[in-house]
């Protein structure tokens, strides 16, 4: 492999510690791993609530490690979800992060939003808000 493919990857893995940061500082956590995995999970959560289209959309804006994360697991034929209420949405995310000490619910998942306001542009954020219903809309602020 060149030279500029393994920066590619240095790269990729720097901008992911950002993000990572940058959550973990929102939500005022000390581990990184669980700022990670909330993102993670909420990231996987959101993806399942898009149609493909505005997935697609979506993730061509994220870093590549994190675009990654999004798509890991996906079964398309399962996209959007069927339930798309708030109180599904946040209930997927808080059994997928199991025993994590410092979570606090809708308040850590408005930060994942908070974080994706300050790292997308503003019009595709516009573009994923629009496409959720009401409820899960009103756990993120509009950028």
């Amino acid at each position: 492999m060149s030279d500029q493919g393994l920066q590619m990857i240095d790269h990729a893995a720097q901008v992911t510690h950002e993000w990572i940061n940058e959550l973990a500082e929102r939500l005022d956590w000390s581990s990184k791993r669980s700022a990670l995995r909330l993102m993670r999970v909420t990231l996987q959560n959101l993806r399942d609530h898009l149609l493909v289209n505005e997935l697609a959309q979506f993730s061509a804006q994220l870093p590549l490690l994190i675009r990654g994360i999004l798509f890991e697991g996906w079964v398309p034929k399962r996209t959007p979800v069927k339930d798309r209420s708030a109180a599904t949405f946040i209930a997927a995310i808080e059994e997928k992060l199991g025993q994590t000490a410092e979570y606090r619910g809708a308040e850590d998942i408005r930060c994942v939003f908070d974080m994706l306001n300050n790292r997308v542009s503003r019009g595709e954020i516009e573009d994923v808000r629009a496409s959720l219903p009401e409820g899960i809309r009103g756990l993120w602020s509009a950028p």
